[in-house]
């Protein structure tokens, strides 16, 4: 999967939370205002599910979540795949 899809599918989950904001890569989620911890746990959950990962506790770090392209490059990582 490319950085490309991965950031799609990340994307269309968190846009669910940020109606009528147009979201940038690189934006800082939490700083945002849009969100509360019941959104972290379900970005997690969502993460695990939706690419078949496990976050371990060392993976859970804000800046691990913080933006779109953070989600990306954990899940890269977190799957072996290229970046």
């Amino acid at each position: 999967m490319t950085n490309d899809e991965i950031k799609a599918r990340v994307r269309e989950f968190v846009s669910r939370f940020f109606r009528g904001h147009d979201l940038q890569d690189n934006e800082d989620l939490f700083a945002t205002g849009y969100v509360n911890s019941m959104f972290a746990m379900q970005l997690v959950q969502f993460v695990e599910s939706d690419f078949g990962l496990t976050v371990e506790s060392e993976d859970l770090e804000l800046d691990n979540f913080r933006s779109l392209d953070a989600i990306t490059a954990l899940v890269q990582r977190k799957s072996g795949a290229a970046v």
